[in-house]
């Protein structure tokens, strides 16, 4: 299921695509063969809501900027005290395969007051995301076989089955992709964000970025260290991990997530798992093993909603606590009724998938970016006992997580390096934001992160749901804002309730 909940969360690690060794390029020196991509000027226009809109013009290749151009959309809503203006504020929501674009769009009137005076808020579609030559491999009807799919097989007959379908995926990037497959990873992502960064003026890089864009905010610091002005990395993902090993830690999040919202469901009556969390636990496997022999029905469409598509739309409502209470009246019409609807919309919104049956491009952007991030299991047999080792570790998520993955042992561009530390050395603070109960990107990997950078500070949430800024806490919001304001971080350790 990385294709669905990692396509959300961004669980993506490993530095893939351009190898132009600028890892210690200074703010005022474009790196070599550069220096018109750095030079160039933005022309802003306006595209509604006071939003301005550009588009800013990258190397395909890092190896050869001579070549083939990509053009990267970017947008912003200009500071309202252009006295005071401190720079841009860079944001990037996640995946891979978020749109940066729609997410300013959307977000940034949810950024503090102060930080609107004083901070263009800028957004940007990576490269193959959205409206930045986005990688399409896909059709509607494809994704929704794909993800209809039982990617949590019980015998070879199914394993196969799925086997087929992801080698279908693969093959089909392969054949409307295949320039852009090797030049679409994390670190050719982080080169043009430092383009972007000198294209409006910035000395220093100033950023926010949430889930897998914790990753990419990471390696941006590794290969630009001295370029660091202030970077918020909120739902850390643990560049050390393998891709397997991020798929079932990933898993592991979710069963502490459901088992919170268990706890709670329980604690009032009617709900529709029963009485207890232990309870509630055994109902969700009895009623996934129900789903997986006799899908359930749906009103909005045509579609069946199978074993696959209720997890994921369980996996949907756990990322925000405030999803749960229609978590439990989906999980109320599903296993009472056997009415599937509101469980499939979840799973729609997941990977966007609109009601006319097309989707935006962000599963197959997330897939391209993973599956050259870092190398995986290199064989069917290999991908199998990995899923195994993660029923064991996540019963009732392990398994959708990690074949959801497998279209990558197939991919036509398979990465080199190996995962690896990021220590951002000589790199000004940089605050690591944790959430407990994180169902996408568990605790632990904020911990890992916030270590491994040499100027690393950790800033905790007890509390629910994926990543902590701008969901209302206080205490995350000033501690947050003042250092991107001031760039004086929080006390290292510092835990919000």
């Amino acid at each position: 299921m990385a294709a669905t909940l990692a396509a959300a969360t961004g669980c993506s690690g490993g530095g893939g695509g351009g190898n132009e060794a600028t890892a210690a390029t200074s703010s005022g020196t474009a790196p070599s063969g550069l220096g018109a991509f750095y030079g160039q000027k933005l022309s802003w226009k306006s595209c509604g809501g006071g939003f301005q809109c550009a588009t800013a013009q990258v190397p395909l290749d890092y190896a050869k900027p001579s070549g083939e151009k990509v053009g990267i959309s970017v947008i912003r809503l200009p500071a309202q005290d252009k006295s005071a203006r401190i720079g841009s504020l860079f944001t990037n929501p996640g995946g891979p395969g978020g749109s940066g674009v729609d997410f300013v769009r959307q977000a940034a009137s949810s950024f503090g007051a102060d930080l609107r005076k004083r901070f263009d808020i800028v957004g940007f579609d990576p490269r193959g995301v959205g409206t930045s030559d986005p990688v399409r491999c896909n059709s509607g009807p494809e994704l929704d076989t794909f993800f209809a799919a039982d990617s949590s097989p019980d015998d070879k007959q199914e394993v196969d089955s799925f086997a087929a379908l992801s080698k279908q995926f693969a093959n089909n990037c392969k054949a409307k992709a295949s320039s852009e497959l090797p030049y679409v990873g994390t670190k050719d992502a982080a080169h043009d964000m430092d383009i972007l960064r000198a294209a409006v003026g910035d000395p220093k890089f100033t950023y926010y970025g949430a889930s897998y864009g914790t990753y990419l905010g990471a390696v941006y610091a590794e290969e630009f260290p001295k370029n660091v002005r202030a970077l918020v990395l909120d739902g850390a993902v643990d560049p050390k991990e393998s891709a397997i090993g991020t798929l079932v830690e990933q898993s592991k999040g979710f069963e502490t997530a459901f088992r919170a919202f268990a706890e709670d469901c329980v604690k009032s009556a009617g709900c529709p798992l029963g009485t207890s969390a232990d309870e509630a636990e055994k109902n969700l496997a009895a009623f996934m093993a129900k789903t997986d022999k006799t899908p359930l029905a749906n009103t909005r469409d045509s579609r069946k909603v199978t074993e696959s598509l209720a997890v994921m739309g369980i996996a949907t409502a756990l990322y925000l606590k405030d999803y749960w209470p229609l978590l439990r009246q989906a999980l109320t019409q599903a296993i009472q009724k056997g009415d599937g609807t509101l469980l499939l919309a979840l799973a729609d919104q997941m990977v966007e998938r609109k009601p006319n049956g097309t989707y935006s491009n962000q599963t197959d952007a997330n897939m391209a970016v993973n599956c050259v991030d870092k190398p995986n299991p290199p064989t069917l047999a290999d991908y199998g006992k990995a899923a195994d080792q993660a029923k064991k570790a996540a019963p009732h998520f392990g398994p959708f997580v990690v074949w959801g993955g497998l279209p990558c042992i197939y991919w036509s561009v398979q990465p080199k390096q190996q995962p690896q530390a990021v220590h951002a050395k000589g790199a000004k603070p940089i605050v690591v934001i944790g959430t407990l109960r994180d169902p996408a990107t568990p605790y632990k990997w904020a911990q890992s992160l916030a270590k491994q950078l040499d100027s690393g500070v950790l800033l905790s949430l007890d509390g629910d749901g994926h990543t902590a800024y701008l969901q209302g806490n206080a205490c995350i919001t000033k501690a947050t804002d003042t250092y991107l304001l001031t760039t004086e971080p929080p006390k290292n350790g510092t835990l919000c309730h």
